[in-house]
């Protein structure tokens, strides 16, 4: 199918093709999502399909109002402080479904569902003219980097879905903070914008923030926590902040270009200003997350480009989306100047 690009003043289009059962990506301020009524078993299937998404892999609901969720998921006071507090906003909330209100497509075959409100006003106001909820898992073939502009859906699906409705570069840039109120106490399976502390600070309890490992035979509650994510197809490492000196020299001796994501602070430092093969993150982990994905798209589109190496953040709170989401694209791979050697 031919898939278009609508802009921000074109909601028409995108309604119409989404009540019809087919397929259309969204703004929302994480990355973009590609949508699908969520009460449309069929068009949930093509979601899976377009994407070559694993159909254990749960999908989250977009909502355009908090009271939504309630028609199909036991909402308790801890979720309505968090929904009051955070929505709209970069928090995805996991809860027991009622039962027969949702397909097993949607929650990967699980007896919760996970939900969300954007806050994009765009896409609040289509989830609203469509009449139903959207799913919205990101608009990327599966596994790689999510896209934060138009052109990075238009780049993995056309040909795929019916359009995409450009709304301009996501600002926050991954995706949101996923946590578990499913279980009794509230657990963090996936990192974003929204830390640990600000929920516990709403909830007054503390909130589990160990990692969660997923088993090769168990279906994952939340995106992100058993299958490959976020990886472009080069070569990534994680690179410390003490060992850019020796990454720069390796990298610059090498025959094939190495693509460097780092810091404005580490670009200046190393006098790399206007090189070619650099991408500013920008000052601070914020920013960092921002242009991540757009970073590793880049560099993956070059051909010439040999390997990608990329900033680690200060393990600070507020970083954790981010080193989260290039932990996952490096497969957790540091820059080691000896090993590197024998590359």
């Amino acid at each position: 199918m031919e898939t278009k690009i609508w802009k921000n003043t074109e909601l028409e289009p995108a309604v119409k093709a989404l009540q019809k059962g087919q397929l259309v990506s969204f703004p929302t301020e994480t990355v973009y999502g590609l949508g699908a009524n969520a009460f449309n078993e069929k068009a949930v299937s093509k979601v899976y399909a377009a994407k070559g998404r694993p159909s254990d892999n749960p999908l989250i609901v977009h909502v355009s109002r908090p009271e939504t969720v309630q028609t199909y998921a036991q909402v308790d006071a801890r979720a309505q402080k968090l929904m009051d507090t955070f929505w709209p906003g970069p928090l995805t909330i996991i809860l027991p479904i009622q039962a027969g209100k949702l397909s097993a497509l949607v929650t990967g075959g699980l007896q919760t569902v996970a939900s969300r409100m954007p806050d994009n006003d765009l896409t609040r106001a289509l989830i609203d003219q469509v009449g139903s909820p959207l799913v919205g898992p990101s608009a990327n073939t599966s596994g790689k980097p999510s896209p934060t502009i138009a052109n990075h859906v238009y780049h993995d699906l056309h040909g795929k879905i019916a359009g995409v409705l450009d709304d301009g570069a996501t600002k926050i840039g991954v995706e949101s903070t996923v946590i578990d109120l499913s279980t009794p106490q509230a657990a963090i399976l996936r990192p974003g914008k929204i830390t640990a502390e600000q929920i516990e600070a709403i909830l007054g309890e503390s909130v589990d923030t160990s990692e969660h490992h997923v088993s090769a035979d168990e279906a994952p509650k939340a995106p992100g926590m058993k299958y490959r994510h976020y990886a472009p197809d080069k070569t990534v490492y994680m690179v410390k902040e003490a060992d850019w000196t020796k990454a720069i020299i390796w990298a610059q001796s090498q025959l094939e270009p190495v693509g460097l994501m780092l810091s404005d602070q580490m670009i200046e430092a190393h006098h790399l200003a206007g090189m070619d093969f650099v991408w500013p993150l920008g000052p601070d982990g914020t920013t960092a997350a921002a242009k991540l994905f757009a970073g590793l798209r880049n560099f993956d589109d070059q051909k010439n480009v040999k390997m990608i190496l990329v900033a680690e953040m200060p393990l600070q709170p507020e970083n954790a989306a981010y080193n989260n989401r290039l932990a996952k694209a490096s497969g957790q791979q540091y820059f080691d100047a000896q090993e590197m050697m024998d590359f």
